[in-house]
């Protein structure tokens, strides 16, 4: 009897064993420049079809902060991919620096949506991945990265940028996007012009994309990175923001990469959401 028991919790208990997460570095193309991403997913549902979302990084290059982001999204069950946008190597810490760096791409959109279709694809040739059911996601020059995948009219589900650039250089563009998308944005954010704001929702309604966009009172830009102690003026983490826009990503994937698409929008299509402070439970 009591070797009955121990079989019988040893198998509870191997059934509640927490998910074997595996990650490594991922080599890739663009051409002639070779890149660098970061893949993480759940062991255990590996040999399964899973949604897979595309991570953008920072201005300062893939780092540990996007890696930790992939790390928490393969224990949500999606394989996540870390992309490299500046190439291997290239992962710029200063402000100046980094600002140099993102510069080439805000001044090449081109470019920029080249780099940004290659993360995509490689994300859809990982193994376990659904090319049916992938989303990206994007911090600052990342957050400006989705959008502009988005515009490139590349093939994905949904969208979610925190705190990017929200300009509209080319309006016409935005009849290209094919995702959803959900905008998390610091309401105080000083480096977003609201000429900005207006420009890029307007892009957004004239091409009838289906969008949303959240303005977290209080929250300026950074708001999601720990790292932002506000000594860069006007870039500062605050955690309410952080932790409010993540269950608000959570909640946009539960209704654009589910099996089947038959859940209500959140929030009705071209809808703008102000947190002033408080809420989102």
């Amino acid at each position: 009897m009591r070797r009955l028991f121990l079989l019988l919790m040893m198998a509870v208990f191997a059934g509640t064993a927490p998910a074997a997460i595996k990650s490594h570095s991922v080599i890739y193309k663009d051409g002639d420049v070779t890149l660098e991403g970061f893949v993480a997913y759940d062991e255990a549902a590996a040999a399964k079809s899973q949604p897979g979302v595309l991570i953008v990084h920072q201005w300062t290059g893939l780092s540990e902060y996007e890696k930790g982001r992939a790390l928490q999204l393969a224990r949500m069950g999606y394989v996540a991919f870390a992309c490299d946008i500046y190439g291997q190597g290239i992962r710029p810490s200063a402000p100046e620096a980094s600002g140099k760096e993102a510069g080439k791409y805000k001044g090449d959109r081109k470019l920029f949506r080249q780099r940004l279709n290659a993360g995509l694809e490689e994300l859809k040739k990982q193994a376990a991945v659904d090319p049916s059911r992938v989303a990206a996601i994007g911090y600052c020059f990342g957050g400006t990265g989705v959008i502009e995948l988005a515009r490139s009219g590349a093939d994905f589900n949904a969208g979610v940028s925190f705190h990017g650039g929200l300009d509209s250089p080319t309006p016409a563009d935005g009849k290209n996007i094919r995702a959803k998308l959900l905008i998390c944005h610091g309401a105080d954010d000083p480096f977003t012009k609201k000429e900005d704001v207006d420009a890029f929702q307007n892009e957004l309604r004239e091409a009838k994309v289906d969008w949303q966009m959240i303005s977290y009172g209080n929250a300026v830009h950074s708001f999601t990175d720990k790292g932002a102690d506000g000594s860069l003026p006007g870039a500062k983490y605050n955690k309410e923001a952080d932790e409010r826009s993540w269950k608000a990503m959570k909640t946009f994937f539960d209704e654009t990469l589910a099996p089947t698409q038959t859940k209500k929008p959140s929030t009705p299509p071209g809808g703008v959401v102000s947190y002033p402070g408080a809420g989102f439970n």
